[in-house]
């Protein structure tokens, strides 16, 4: 494998390309990957509402009870909690063939 000198010095390329077949493939989207992100965002923000001491402070959503009552950093936070959730379970899935 020829090496490229470039911006992390020579032989930089030839490091990197073993690692990047260790990277799983992607899954295509479908709505059994939709279904899993939703799932995982729902039981985020209920772990949300039943550990968060103040969730109505700072900026407020325009419905509140649309929203559960949540503030915009409670909910910016549990939803990123679902989405993490949601990639490791999608992640999970798919490695055990189920999505």
């Amino acid at each position: 494998m020829p090496t490229v000198p470039g911006r992390w010095g020579v032989g930089t390329c030839s490091m990197i390309t073993p690692l990047l077949a260790l990277a799983p493939a992607t899954i295509t989207w479908s709505p059994k990957v939709a279904l899993v992100m939703i799932v995982c965002n729902v039981i985020a923000i209920a772990i949300g509402k039943a550990t968060i001491k103040h969730p109505n402070v700072g900026l407020q959503l325009p419905s509140p009870s649309l929203f559960g009552g949540f503030g915009h950093g409670a909910m910016l936070g549990t939803l990123s909690l679902g989405h993490i959730l949601g990639m490791g379970a999608i992640l999970g899935l798919a490695s055990r063939g189920v999505v």
